[in-house]
C-alpha cells in the first residue's frame, strides 16, 4: 500500500480526525522542515502530514524550506504527494470555494532554493518537467471530488509568486495573458522538488478569494478566512476519499 504525504497550506495546518502514531523530528542537509513529521492514520491508511507554514502558521511562502519538507517526507517513507494549496482565481470559473487540480504550472518566483543538484559538481542534471503533476494520483483526486459533488475544474495552470505580498491587477493581467487560472504562492519549488526525488505529486487547489482585479472590491484577510473556513472541510473529505479509494 502506497504511503501518501499530505502537505497542508494555509487553513491546514493540523488534520482533524487524524490519528497520530508518531512525531517524527528529521534533520536534512538542508537544514529543518517547516515543521514535525506526523505519521499515523487517516481514512484508513498509513499517512504522513506536514504543515507547510508550520504549525501554528508562522512561516511565510518565500521562507518556507521547501527543500528541508521534502526531503524529510522522502527519508520518512513517503511514496506520493497529496498537497493542499489556497489560491486566487483569475478564470472566471475559478470563484471562492471552488476547486481546481492544476495540470500546469507556470513559475514566477526568484531566489528561492529549488533543486537537489546544485551541489553536484560533477554532473548538471535536467529533469524533465514538462508535465509537473502526476497524471494517475490527478485523477484520484478528480474522482473524488466529483464523487463528493463540489465544484471544481479537473484542469488548470497554476501560477506561482514570490509573496508574500498579494499580485497587483496589472500582475494578474499578464498572467491571464499568460494563460494562469489560479495564483498561489507556494506551488513552487515544492512541485520540482517532489519530481527530483521520483515522488508523485498532485495539487489539490482551494479558491480562497478572486484575484486582484477580479472583483469589485479590495481582497481582504476576512474573505480569505471565511473561505478558507467553509473550503478546507470539504478538502479534508476529498483527501479521506482518495485515501479511502
Amino acid at each position: 500500500m502506497t504511503v501518501h504525504a499530505i502537505i497542508g497550506g494555509t487553513g491546514l495546518t493540523e488534520l482533524s480526525g487524524f490519528v497520530l502514531h508518531e512525531a517524527q523530528h528529521i534533520d536534512t542537509p538542508y537544514g529543518a522542515p517547516s515543521a514535525v513529521i506526523l505519521r499515523g492514520e487517516y481514512a484508513g491508511r498509513e499517512v504522513l502530514f506536514l504543515a507547510r507554514h508550520g504549525h501554528p502558521h508562522r512561516i511565510a511562502p518565500h521562507q518556507v524550506n521547501y527543500r528541508a519538507n521534502l526531503w524529510a517526507l522522502k527519508q520518512a517513507g513517503a511514496e506520493a504527494v497529496l498537497a493542499v494549496n489556497a489560491v486566487g482565481g483569475i478564470h472566471a470559473a475559478m470563484g471562492s470555494g471552488h476547486f481546481c487540480v492544476p495540470h500546469q504550472l507556470i513559475d514566477y518566483t526568484y531566489g528561492r532554493a529549488h533543486t537537489f543538484f546544485e551541489d553536484d559538481l560533477e554532473h548538471v542534471t535536467h529533469v524533465d518537467f514538462s508535465y509537473p503533476y502526476d497524471e494517475p494520483l490527478r485523477e484520484r483526486l478528480i474522482g473524488a471530488l466529483a464523487a463528493e459533488r463540489f465544484a471544481f475544474s479537473s484542469h488548470g495552470v497554476y501560477g506561482c509568486t514570490q509573496g508574500p505580498r498579494l499580485e497587483t491587477v496589472a500582475e494578474i493581467a499578464r498572467m491571464e495573458r499568460d494563460g494562469c487560472d489560479i495564483v498561489g504562492m507556494t506551488g513552487m519549488p515544492e512541485a520540482l522538488l517532489a519530481r527530483e526525488l521520483e515522488l508523485p505529486y498532485a495539487c489539490l487547489a482551494l479558491v480562497v478569494n478572486p484575484a486582484a482585479g477580479k472583483s469589485s472590491g479590495v481582497i481582504t484577510m476576512d474573505e480569505i478566512e471565511a473561505a478558507l473556513r467553509e473550503g478546507i472541510g470539504k478538502a479534508r473529505a476529498v483527501l479521506a476519499r482518495v485515501l479511502a479509494g
